[in-house]
């Protein structure tokens, strides 16, 4: 699980990807989080990589990358407390085969740690596809909304306009990959037009 610091900085450096390319620098992360010094950067950095969220690349000058494995979906929070915020809960998103979103109004309380920078929302998981990097069928997953991704990021993905599933995305040259978690299902591919990145997967909640 990571520290509010940690989720934070994580967020940013992959928003910070995501939109530019580049990991930011050390010292944007040390104006972004508000310290004095980059000694403080540097032992995030070092906690983000220990805990296998993010990881160097050898002989680049800004060589941060997002660890695309199972262990990087966030953190896991309990379901709702006094300091809690409400976000729309949306519908229901397949982790299987894809299904047509089902709308609704209804809210869900997420802990303000879970969320940076950036619209977010909650879906209801229906299925089991994604089971082996912990997502259940039933669990509240919270969704950055983003329309880009880094590889390997769990995303919210709209197919041909209408079916919506949870997925690790991968791309390859003008084809995009939908990949399951679970060896019951196959990888999904399908040309680059025919998927639209809705949001980013950022945490997980679930009521026992």
């Amino acid at each position: 699980m990571l520290t509010p610091k940690q989720h934070k900085l994580f967020q940013f450096i992959e928003k910070t990807l995501t939109e530019k390319g580049v990991s930011p620098s050390f010292e944007e992360m040390k104006a972004y989080m508000g310290l004095k010094s980059k000694s403080g950067i540097h032992r995030l950095v070092s906690s983000l990589e220990s805990k296998g969220f993010i990881r160097h690349l050898p002989n680049q000058a800004r060589a941060l990358e997002i660890v695309p494995r199972q262990n990087n979906i966030a953190a896991f929070y309990p379901i709702a407390n006094d300091d809690s915020v409400s976000i729309p809960l949306v519908g229901k998103i397949a982790a299987g085969y894809p299904i047509e979103a089902v709308r609704t109004q209804d809210t869900v309380s997420v802990p303000p740690q879970m969320m940076g920078m950036g619209e977010h929302y909650a879906l209801t998981v229906e299925g089991d596809s994604m089971q082996g990097v912990g997502i259940m069928d039933g669990d509240t997953v919270i969704i950055k909304r983003a329309d880009r991704a880094p590889d390997g990021t769990i995303v919210v993905a709209l197919v041909d306009g209408f079916e919506v599933t949870l997925k690790r995305l991968h791309t390859r040259g003008h084809s995009v990959a939908l990949e399951p978690a679970n060896p019951a299902y196959q990888t999904r591919i399908f040309s680059a037009d025919r998927v639209e990145v809705q949001g980013i997967l950022v945490g997980l909640m679930r009521q026992y």
